[in-house]
């Protein structure tokens, strides 16, 4: 595996941080880079090999950072350029690179560019964004957050036309068509880049990379001049000039067919990494059903990726926990399942709560949804606190339920910010999932905690490199509640068994294409090796919510677990 240096990605283990709610290092309750880099330590001790930022960015404070008013920055509240510059190298001195969100598909109205456009039609920025003379027609199911907005159309008063705005209308979205918006744009990546940074998760992809239709515009050769894929093609050339190893990991909620297509197709040649949304949604309904076939159905259907391409396997991320590609009753399935009060829901499309709460705190399916996360080929991706368990917080508004400070201590500030829990930047969970039963310092203690449990993962995962550089083969068997998956590279193979359902199962299998002599070596445990007969026929015995991951070995090979 000597090509894992060069793209590092494929075996990675990501972990995703807002630094406001991470750690406040001075006591003013915020969380703070100096406070993230007080805690690298931590994030190496648990098997972290790549730390993804959140906005850091100055900002207008109206969508949690995501409205920037300047991408060249650092918000004062969370420190300097200089302290994210000690932050890097820190994080680099404990084998941890650092990926940074990179968010240009729109700036906040209060960002200097906006400011100018919008004083009149002839201004030199006019062109960062996108205009209309007339109201184009739009429609709530064309905005991205139709709780708050009815139209994708903003009327700016001072000169009467139309601006573009796909997220809320005090986020204008930029003319990524504009050949001096897209010089901003390598500007903006190359400054970070120099700052050490190993890559970007790139927010809202397919509006980003999108062609944006204009009433009025009839020159449908000037319209045809921007290619968007073409363009994807250019930022990934240009990050690697600046920096060989540099990833693009991409926010994608597609299809697999569109998402093949922004990995740059055959030749892979777009985005190195996309999160695999359409498994991550099939694994819910999955969870729900206690039925493994709609993930078993998701897995046949992701495509063949080139090399340098790889999925990122999540549980959950930063925003509502969407189900948009489920059907609707598929969708009101796993909301009667995991988020039957209304306030649990968000936009009529996904849930706004963390696992732990879903399942009830049930130890067994939280084990087994971290045990697939990690088994299967790709990168797994964690948000933060979900290696302790951590709950959310439903009086908060939207998706910042989701978001609070993390639990360090079981002090009334988990330890998160010397400061009242009043002054935190927002509330911590309260009852069974506040810091006082959820927290890092009691779970480290304790070798039987969810804490232990997902650093063991993590570092079964990175011994195992093989796993990140594999395929995917789901199966055949008679059990509906089991997922048998197979990882596959070159000659290696691991299998994997997770059982959905709340009863206990004994699984029969054919493995194909094993060694003369092979047998099955327990990765997580310390179970006996299973010989495997010629056939390649067995049968393995699953508790309810059961998993296992087996290694395939030749009869000379001892692995180094």
């Amino acid at each position: 595996m000597s090509d894992t240096g060069d793209i590092w990605w494929k075996n990675a283990v990501v972990y995703c941080a807002d630094i406001q709610t991470f750690s406040d290092s001075d006591g003013d309750g915020i969380g703070d880079l100096r406070g993230m880099t007080d805690r690298i330590e931590y994030l190496a001790d648990l098997g972290v090999t790549c730390l993804w930022l959140m906005p850091f960015y100055p900002t207008a404070r109206k969508d949690d950072g995501y409205d920037i008013t300047d991408f060249f920055g650092v918000d004062p509240e969370l420190g300097t350029l200089g302290d994210f510059v000690e932050l890097v190298r820190t994080a680099d001195a404990h084998g941890i690179r650092i990926i940074v969100d990179f968010v240009m598909n729109h700036t906040s109205d209060q960002h200097p560019w906006f400011k100018s456009a919008r004083r009149s039609r002839d201004d030199p920025y006019r062109d960062y964004y996108v205009w209309s003379r007339t109201k184009p027609r739009s429609s709530k199911k064309d905005v991205v957050f139709p709780d708050e907005e009815d139209s994708i159309w903003e009327r700016d008063e001072t000169t009467g036309e139309y601006y573009l705005h796909h997220f809320y209308k005090h986020q204008p979205d930029l003319n990524v068509a504009n050949p001096a918006v897209q010089e901003e744009i390598s500007r903006t990546l190359g400054f970070w880049l120099a700052l050490g940074v190993s890559g970007f998760r790139v927010d809202a992809v397919p509006f980003l990379f999108a062609r944006d239709g204009v009433p009025g515009i009839e020159d449908a050769a000037a319209e045809a001049a921007f290619n968007p894929d073409r363009y994807l093609g250019d930022v990934r050339s240009f990050v690697t000039r600046r920096r060989g190893d540099a990833v693009l990991l991409g926010e994608v909620n597609l299809p697999y067919p569109d998402q093949l297509r922004f990995f740059g197709g055959a030749d892979g040649d777009g985005l190195n990494m996309q999160f695999d949304f359409i498994g991550m949604q099939r694994f819910y309904l999955s969870l729900a059903r206690g039925d493994a076939g709609p993930l078993a159905e998701a897995l046949r259907e992701r495509p063949a990726l080139d090399v340098t391409s790889q999925w990122a396997s999540f549980v959950r991320n930063h925003d509502e926990l969407t189900l948009d590609k489920l059907s609707t009753k598929e969708r009101r399935e796993v909301f009667a399942a995991f988020g039957p009060d209304p306030d649990m829901q968000l936009y009529g499309r996904g849930l706004r709560r963390r696992l732990p709460t879903m399942v009830s705190g049930d130890q067994r399916r939280l084990r087994l949804a971290y045990s697939l996360a990690f088994s299967l080929p790709g990168t797994p991706v964690l948000f933060y606190g979900e290696e302790i368990g951590m709950g959310e917080n439903l009086d908060i508004p939207g998706r910042l339920a989701v978001r609070t400070p993390m639990q360090w201590t079981p002090s009334p500030s988990g330890g998160f910010s010397s400061a009242p829990p009043r002054r935190l930047t927002r509330p911590m969970p309260t009852g069974l999932w506040g810091p006082e039963h959820v927290n890092v310092v009691d779970q480290r203690k304790d070798p039987d905690s969810l804490w232990w449990f997902v650093r063991a993962l993590a570092r079964r995962y990175r011994q195992l490199p093989q796993s990140g550089w594999s395929t995917v083969e789901v199966l055949d068997h008679p059990v509906p509640s089991v997922l048998a998956h197979l990882s596959r590279c070159e000659e290696w193979a691991l299998l994997a068994l997770h059982n959905f359902g709340e009863d206990g199962a004994i699984v029969p299998l054919t493995l194909s294409d094993v060694p003369e002599g092979a047998r099955l070596v327990d990765v997580l445990g310390s179970l006996p090796d299973l010989p495997l007969d010629p056939s390649g026929h067995l049968e393995l015995d699953l508790g309810p919510y059961g998993y296992r991951w087996l290694l395939v070995a030749g009869a000379d090979e001892e692995p180094l677990l």
